[in-house]
């Protein structure tokens, strides 16, 4: 009696500690159907039991393991070589229990963050909607979307999945992330897998890291403020929308945000360097960044605050490496709804910036012409761009939103002709001597009709004043 007792005690025992033994646990963003950057060396990561080996095995690399143990917290990390762009694959782990990945795709990763902008999907009307919802049965194209939720501390896990990119998830994600990884996936002819991260009315402080922001005494005075619709804590949302992804291999970013700074905007350029420096230190990468200037609005400012915030926007390329902006000023066809409804060509304006700056194919225009410098010689004032490859044309009969103004202040119509890659501006009615200032389009709502003659917007500017 008592043998059988103290069997039954150690297989009591045994199953019991069998049960304690922690199941392989993937955080969300490693599921069925996700994509992993090609010709890489992605990082995987998990949890199992403390000190527990695991092998993976992924089917691309024909038989070959890669081993792990995970630490005495439970977690583990490991570095997966990938192969060119293709599949469906599968990702065997193997430990204690086993799971199993299935419809893995290599390919190109990117990540789309912002406030509404970025957030607009199909179903929040965009033009033509229902015709681009029915055209979206694209199998090669793979959507994870992170719910809009805050955290006031740093997130492991978020309550997302990876999707296909079908007529019913699409009318449900970002319309412009949607638009740039289709466009992308169609020019290389690879799969692609678009992280999307947007919450409306946000401001860029709750998408960069606290701390971050406490380092820096100008941006520490930041006011949180207080709003019912969305959080406004410092770091918030890179706790709970950027965190659980990193360091997830990613190709690059494409963000749209700026309106809900536009009252703060002097030190946005400084704010946007913490957030892209902080990212880039999470992800272990010095990826692309690519800006989306926010779009003509009539937000009746008192302090030209949006004029000046499309300003610090057009700095960021000049600060920071591998960060190039868009202007989307000719896409708006109502400057009293801050939400222009042609993602369409927003979105394909940005993958013709990845596939230029980053992928080294050139497939359409989308470089704006930016104010280089102004000089004067006479009685004109002559102005010069960067990124003009041919010349300048006015899409009317004379340039709209052109300003001029000398000694008394007072900002008054200009005229000016085209001179080649050159702008003339006629300083007729000034004093020879009067210091003078020229603007275009540089308050809430111009949209201005001066572009390259390859048909891109002239980026909105102020000349500063000369004598």
């Amino acid at each position: 009696m008592k043998k059988n007792n103290a069997f039954c005690f150690l297989f009591i025992l045994t199953l019991c500690l069998s049960t304690l033994r922690a199941e392989i646990r993937l955080p969300a963003v490693f599921t069925d159907h996700m994509v992993l950057q090609r010709n890489s060396e992605v990082t995987m990561w998990g949890w199992s039991t403390p000190s527990e080996h695991l092998t993976i095995l992924p089917e691309w690399l024909s038989g070959d393991t890669i081993n792990v143990q995970a630490n005495n917290m439970g977690k583990w990390s490991a570095r997966i070589p990938t192969i060119e762009a293709g599949g469906p694959y599968t990702i065997r782990i193997n430990g204690s229990s086993e799971v199993t990945l299935s419809d893995v795709m290599l390919g190109e990763v990117w990540l789309c963050s912002g406030q509404s902008n970025m957030e607009w999907c199909a179903d929040y009307g965009i033009l033509n909607g229902e015709q681009e919802v029915q055209n979206a049965n694209c199998p090669n194209l793979r959507i994870f979307q992170l719910p809009r939720l805050g955290a006031s501390t740093p997130q492991e896990h978020c309550f997302a999945q990876w999707k296909n990119c079908t007529p019913e998830t699409m009318r449900q994600t970002s319309a412009i992330g949607y638009f740039f990884g289709r466009n992308i996936s169609e020019e290389l002819n690879v799969p692609v897998g678009i992280i999307v991260a947007a919450w409306g009315g946000t401001p860029a402080e709750v998408w960069t890291p606290k701390e971050s922001l406490m380092a820096d005494p100008l941006l520490a005075d930041y006011f949180y403020g207080s709003t019912p619709w969305w959080p406004v804590e410092a770091g918030s949302l890179f706790n709970s929308m950027i965190r659980p992804v990193m360091p997830y291999e990613i190709a690059g970013c494409i963000w749209y945000q700026g309106e809900a700074n536009h009252t703060r905007a002097d030190s946005y350029a400084r704010l946007m360097q913490r957030l892209i420096s902080s990212w880039r230190t999470g992800f272990n990468k010095e990826f692309p960044f690519y800006v989306v200037q926010i779009a003509p609005f009539t937000y009746q400012s008192t302090d030209n605050g949006p004029a000046l915030l499309r300003e610090q926007q057009a700095m960021l390329p000049k600060m920071m490496h591998k960060v190039k902006m868009i202007t989307v000023s000719d896409l708006v066809e109502n400057v009293e709804d801050i939400h222009p409804r042609d993602k369409r060509n927003a979105g394909l304006r940005l993958s013709r910036l990845a596939l230029g700056d980053t992928y080294g194919k050139f497939v359409g225009d989308y470089e704006s012409p930016e104010f280089k410098n102004a000089y004067r010689k006479g009685d004109k004032v002559f102005i010069t761009f960067d990124g003009v490859k041919k010349g300048l044309k006015i899409q009317g009969d004379k340039i709209d939103g052109l300003k001029i103004s000398g000694d008394d202040g007072i900002w008054k119509e200009a005229t000016a002709k085209i001179d080649g890659d050159k702008l003339v501006v006629s300083t007729n009615g000034l004093q020879s001597n009067a210091k003078i200032n020229i603007s275009y389009c540089f308050d809430d709502a111009s949209i201005g009709n001066l572009f390259s003659t390859e048909g891109m917007p002239v980026v909105a500017f102020r000349s500063g004043e000369m004598k």
